[in-house]
């Protein structure tokens, strides 16, 4: 990459970082992507790009194993760096425009079942660790957070006696999600072991043992610790949580427009993929219950 180049894209994630305020871990993504453009197109330089360039770049990308869904992602920063460009730097034409990527099957997110759910939130002891955990865990499922969203929870974000939990969600906007009862209990009893351990006055609601606070890792970390310890054969992971809070609410309510101001989606299509595994679950029940669903059996 040259200097000029190197310029240009720190710029652009300083833009980012200010200007759109977007986080660490999304400009970093950028950053990623943007690494991406300059590597794929060179020698050519940035300035110098046309459409055939980066249509050459997807394809050679696409022919690398990137999935349709991730080039998608990568041509919207592209063209989002060349918009930045040609109003901050007097580029003249975004070279992205018109560009269309490979479509890929659409996979649908995991999903545990309630009784699963149940076991993998079943918990034995009542450890520092285990207390900590449980809360996490429970508001996971129970408003349906991010694992961003999580790990940057306040104190005065939980409101116990009216039941709910204020997010900021992606791109700094705020939503209020309700908040189970045992999600309740289950965070009573950790804000109270809290106050034991807190260190340098942090508000952050969830914390380490040492008292500060709690990473996405961590987080990770202590969830497949526990459902190994429950006996779970699935790989669990923090957003499955997410994934099983709006697949059930939505089978038992049917309400998409809830689920997806629950859920912080800017666009209801995002919901939507949670109608297809309700149909699937549905799809189950019939092949296990109905009479002429069910092959017959051999004389």
């Amino acid at each position: 990459m040259d200097t000029q180049s190197k310029s240009f894209a720190t710029a652009f994630n300083r833009h980012l970082a200010s200007e759109r305020r977007l986080s660490a871990h999304t400009c970093k993504s950028y950053a990623h992507d943007i690494h991406i453009l300059f590597r794929e197109i060179a020698p050519t330089t940035i300035a110098q790009a046309q459409s055939q360039h980066i249509r050459h770049a997807i394809i050679r990308l696409h022919g690398m194993g990137y999935s349709g869904r991730s080039l998608s992602r990568m041509l919207s920063a592209w063209r989002r760096f060349y918009h930045y460009l040609i109003r901050d730097f007097s580029f003249h034409h975004n070279p992205c425009i018109g560009i269309r990527v490979p479509r890929s099957t659409k996979k649908l997110p995991h999903a545990l079942s309630p009784d699963e759910t149940a076991q993998l939130l079943t918990f034995a002891s009542l450890e520092p660790l285990t207390i900590r955990d449980r809360a996490m865990f429970e508001l996971f499922y129970s408003s349906g957070l991010r694992l961003a969203e999580l790990t940057q929870l306040r104190i005065n974000d939980i409101d116990l006696s009216e039941g709910t939990v204020r997010v900021t969600g992606k791109g700094g906007k705020t939503r209020i999600v309700p908040v189970g009862k045992k999600a309740i209990e289950a965070l009573q009893i950790w804000l109270d072991y809290r106050i034991k351990i807190v260190r340098n006055d942090t508000d952050t609601l969830f914390l380490t043992h040492h008292g500060n606070a709690i990473s996405a890792r961590t987080v990770s970390h202590r969830l497949k610790i526990h459902s190994k310890q429950q006996s779970m054969h699935k790989n669990v992971h923090p957003h499955i949580l997410r994934h099983s809070f709006a697949s059930h609410l939505l089978q038992s309510s049917g309400d998409l427009r809830a689920v997806q101001e629950m859920l912080g989606h800017a666009h209801i299509t995002s919901t939507q993929v949670y109608t297809h595994l309700d149909f699937q679950h549905l799809a189950h029940v019939y092949d296990a219950a109905h009479p002429r669903a069910k092959k017959k059996q051999d004389n």
